[in-house]
């Protein structure tokens, strides 16, 4: 998830492993596009903040206030954010519903988490019930009322005071290379767990229709 300084949740992505292109492709770049640059990114110490941050530090001439502050902070856990506090609201309303009913189905060996390929198709689905879950959190939490302060989604409109052109924040793969260019070291592109079933897209795409003939897909 991405906070701004009104509280707002402005953009997430779930994501079975933790990886440095989502997060820039699914969160912070949208972010940007939608909301503006902002003169500071804080994050913790996990490295799958480095190509954000990267990408932060080569827009760092066009932030709004880039001669009074660095354009990123990088924070002990010590040091907690406000949104980290969100994670015990997001945790009770979608990840331990879905940890306990996982943890049912494998009580009940209907699940085999040993086995790769189950691995995969459980997070892939999990995965996508959980974007559901945050997503309702998300919209619920932006447009609650903070006492003292006010509504998230009306104290952020308007977003940030310097905006960014599209072709200034490129997709995450070119990103990547950008990075690996620059820093000399390479991110992992890949984020899956377990083994995925199909050799291909059009293997994947024929078994989905072939399904999809079987029973009806709501």
């Amino acid at each position: 998830m991405q906070q701004d300084s009104s509280k707002k949740i402005v953009s997430h992505s779930t994501m079975p492993v933790k990886n440095n292109i989502i997060i820039y492709e699914d969160v912070y770049r949208p972010a940007l596009l939608s909301c503006g640059l902002w003169d500071q990114v804080r994050v913790d110490c996990g490295k799958e903040f480095y190509l954000a941050l990267f990408i932060q530090e080569r827009l760092a001439q066009y932030r709004y206030n880039y001669e009074n502050k660095p354009s990123h902070a990088v924070l002990k856990y010590a040091q907690n954010h406000v949104i980290e506090r969100m994670w015990s609201e997001v945790n009770a309303r979608v990840n331990y519903p879905l940890k306990t009913a996982l943890v049912q189905l494998v009580d009940m060996e209907e699940l085999d988490m040993e086995d790769s390929t189950s691995k995969y198709c459980v997070s892939n689905l999990t995965c996508q019930m959980a974007r559901i879950g945050i997503t309702n959190v998300v919209e619920a939490w932006n447009a609650h009322r903070i006492p003292g302060k006010g509504i998230p989604n009306e104290l952020a409109k308007g977003g940030c005071p310097a905006k960014i052109a599209e072709e200034l924040l490129p997709n995450g793969a070119a990103a990547a290379d950008l990075y690996q260019q620059e820093v000399g070291s390479a991110l992992k592109r890949d984020s899956i767990f377990g083994l995925e079933p199909f050799s291909s897209e059009e293997a994947k795409q024929w078994t989905e229709t072939e399904f999809g003939s079987h029973f009806d897909l709501f």
